[in-house]
């Protein structure tokens, strides 16, 4: 079983940072790619940032120049870093992981379980 805990949800006033965090466990063989998705109420989840295993990153538009998405392979985890953060932001967001665990290459999405972010006005 493979296992994604997200950390550092909260809030903030606008114009504020956050930090998230997820740590992948379990058995785990390698990672390809990671990234980070949002839901806000009465929307469909999207896709926020996207890191390859080698450290390429892509951003929706939305918050390209303010939120920053890297990884620590070592740790088989992925951070996000957001700045300037505005009331538009606020949402759940959830962790993705596209994981090894047979050590076949073959990869399996998995979901942390989501952490709040709510950004006042």
């Amino acid at each position: 079983q493979v296992q994604l805990v997200e950390s550092g949800g909260g809030l903030v006033q606008a114009g504020g940072s956050l930090r998230l965090s997820c740590a992948a466990s379990g058995r785990i063989f390698s990672i390809d790619g990671m990234g980070w998705y949002r839901q806000a109420p009465g929307k469909q989840r999207e896709l926020v940032a996207l890191i390859s295993s080698g450290g390429t990153a892509d951003y929706v538009d939305s918050v390209k120049g303010r939120f920053t998405i890297s990884r620590d392979n070592a740790k088989n985890t992925v951070y996000l870093q957001m700045s300037g953060l505005k009331p538009e932001d606020t949402a759940v967001y959830y962790c993705n992981a596209k994981v090894d665990y047979t050590g076949r290459l073959w990869y399996h999405p998995y979901w942390g379980q989501g952490t709040q972010v709510t950004v006042s006005s």
